[in-house]
């Protein structure tokens, strides 16, 4: 409560602050309290939702739009805050100096006025991350990415030198609202033409029967060694008021029903073998084991059950924090990690070789992209679909594509 208490007085803070501020901007003009009640009643529009839908199994239309909404002005505000802050103190600070040498007139404000022209600028710089929160509920949901990454190791047996595995994650298919770029976005993975497709976690966000409908999309991937999967935190029905028990457990044997009507080998803590001749490799499936708040069904030890160290692994373990808190240190040596489960946040900005942020970043350790402590990596897979956010605004919707490569 107390948390709450404090995030609560941060929001009005910050709605105090940025009326403020657009009041500079437009003394005498009507907009600026449009700009206020639509941000408020946006706002309420979502907490009322959440009160009526609290196991956020009815996703709306009316709320996506709200949720964005209410997202797009918080970066504005967010951003304006931070832009004239620094404006904030200067004016302090002259105030000060000039109270100290008594150079302001007795009726004059101790501090200075904004400057207007300044205010503008920092109105100009928060719309950028506005109108990117925009589009990316417009058309950045969609807008799918394939990463390709080549991953070097002496021990890859010789004849997987240049296998290939295409990785999705995080599908959310009760999400979706388009079937034509969905259905697209898997031809794309298809096309990749990859040995082997792996996915990381969260077909669905609370219950199996989201899948209905879709399961002729999602049972058109194929790959040569077959598609294989695990659970991520969402797969379990763990956000939702089940009348029973029994309803939870029949809600999973449907998601394990589906998966396995569809062609997917599902991995319940379990590992299996892709063979080349006399060489394989390994593939380890985890159930959900996350740090933090998030549920620890797997168990890495039973899923790695008869392999050696020098046996060469891909484990498939839904969320990264599993790699630092128990992977990376077993002794039985995972080469390659494949997780998913941050979604970048849907937000940020990334210019490969350059910039690469993301609030992700504030929770996660391993948020995006590969990852290489000794002589083993981790990707982590940006996500298929959304949650939450009805859109991705600069971390956009990828299909990973990773080549094995033997050093030589």
């Amino acid at each position: 409560m107390f948390r709450l208490l404090i995030v609560l007085a941060f929001f009005i803070a910050l709605e105090i602050y940025s009326f403020q501020l657009i009041r500079t901007l437009s003394r005498d003009h009507w907009w600026k309290w449009i700009y206020l009640a639509v941000s408020v009643l946006a706002i309420l529009h979502v907490i009322l939702q959440f009160i009526l839908h609290p196991d956020r199994t009815q996703v709306s239309d009316s709320r996506d739009i709200a949720v964005t909404v209410v997202l797009a002005f918080f970066a504005l505000k967010v951003v304006f805050f931070l832009f004239m802050f620094g404006e904030d103190i200067y004016r302090s600070i002259e105030g000060l100096i000039s109270s100290l040498l008594r150079k302001r007139e007795p009726d004059q404000s101790f501090l200075p006025g904004r400057r207007e022209f300044l205010a503008k600028v920092g109105l100009a710089v928060a719309a950028l991350p506005f109108g990117a929160i925009l589009y990316g509920a417009w058309r950045g949901k969609y807008d799918y990415q394939v990463r390709e990454y080549e991953l070097s190791f002496d021990d890859l047996p010789e004849a997987f030198d240049g296998y290939t595995i295409t990785q999705l994650s995080d599908i959310h298919v009760g999400s979706f609202d388009d079937r034509e770029e969905v259905a697209y976005a898997v031809k794309l993975a298809n096309d990749q033409q990859s040995d082997l497709i792996l996915f990381t976690g969260d077909l669905v966000n609370n219950e199996a029967k989201e899948m209905n409908g879709w399961e002729d999309i999602f049972g058109s991937l194929t790959a040569k060694d077959g598609v294989y999967s695990v659970l991520g935190n969402h797969d379990y029905g763990d956000y939702v008021q089940w009348d029973s028990k029994e309803a939870k457990e029949e809600n999973m044997q449907q998601l394990y029903k589906v998966q396995k009507d569809m062609g997917w080998r599902l991995l319940l803590d379990e590992n299996e073998k892709i063979t080349r001749g006399a060489d394989s490799i390994s593939l380890v499936g985890v159930q959900n084991w996350g740090g933090g708040r998030f549920p620890k069904y797997g168990d890495l030890q039973k899923a790695a059950d008869g392999l050696s160290k020098e046996e060469f692994k891909v484990l498939l373990s839904h969320d990264p924090t599993h790699w630092d808190l128990q992977v990376k240190n077993d002794e039985k040596k995972y080469h390659l990690t494949l997780s998913g489960h941050t979604h970048g946040m849907q937000f940020g900005i990334e210019i490969p070789g350059f910039i690469k942020l993301s609030p992700a970043w504030f929770i996660y350790k391993k948020w995006a992209g590969i990852y290489k402590e000794a002589d083993q990596f981790l990707n982590v897979n940006r996500g298929f679909g959304f949650l939450g956010y009805s859109g991705r605004a600069g971390i956009w919707p990828e299909i990973t594509v990773i080549t094995l490569k033997r050093k030589v």
